[in-house]
């Protein structure tokens, strides 16, 4: 089975062609502040737009607001919720029945301690996300070019597709595929030139270096 991309973190026309181009299957928008990686909400709808249908559109949100949700799901085109902070199960399942989108919980792991979350998580969601854990005191709660220990989540079950996320590259991401037997990869800064700018070639090689392998 063909592994699928989510190429998240998109701002710019150019940089969701280049994902669009190289054959991603989803592409993410983020709606928070902090990052560098942050788009306003006409700005996302207008690059929505723009995708050609098949190709799923994602907003990342961080411990977002109803009223947030509101504005962002009644002016975007969406077809999944990806919720990046943290949010309580019960939370997850209500944004999931409030705005009838398939919801992505993305879960951190850093340890051991942490992967019991996938399975309390994956009752209430429609996919998982299983990223590193930010290190404490960290500005954002994802996309900061870190991976994990993968051997954590090798071989285990799951109840939930998932996808995998946490400092991939054009130059480890088979690697991890190998070792966690993912189906569906996620990769922000491993694809950028600088924080929040993409890169069309690297865009490519990722996606290209999965194919490949």
């Amino acid at each position: 089975m063909e592994t699928r991309v989510k190429i998240c973190g998109l701002k710019t026309p150019d940089a969701v062609s280049a994902a669009v181009e190289a054959g991603a299957q989803y592409l993410g928008f983020v709606f928070f502040p902090k990052s560098p990686r942050h788009v306003e909400v006409a700005t996302a709808r207008d690059l929505a737009l723009d995708v050609p249908v098949g190709v799923a559109k994602v907003a990342l949100v961080v411990n977002a607001t109803d009223a947030e949700l509101d504005r962002i799901t009644s002016e975007v085109p969406l077809d999944m919720l990806q919720l990046h902070g943290k949010e309580s199960p019960e939370r997850v399942a209500e944004i999931r029945s409030r705005y009838g989108l398939p919801v992505m919980k993305a879960v951190g792991v850093a340890s051991a301690e942490d992967v019991p979350a996938l399975d309390a998580y994956g009752m209430v969601c429609d996919q998982l996300l299983v990223d590193a854990k930010a290190s404490k005191g960290a500005d954002l709660p994802g996309g900061n070019g870190l991976s994990f220990d993968w051997r954590l989540i090798s071989k285990r079950a799951w109840n939930r597709p998932w996808m995998l996320a946490g400092g991939l590259t054009p130059e480890n991401v088979v690697l991890a595929i190998q070792m966690t037997g993912a189906k569906q990869v996620d990769v922000s800064s491993g694809v950028e030139s600088a924080p929040g700018v993409k890169d069309a070639g690297k865009i490519r090689a990722f996606i290209e270096t999965i194919r490949a392998a």
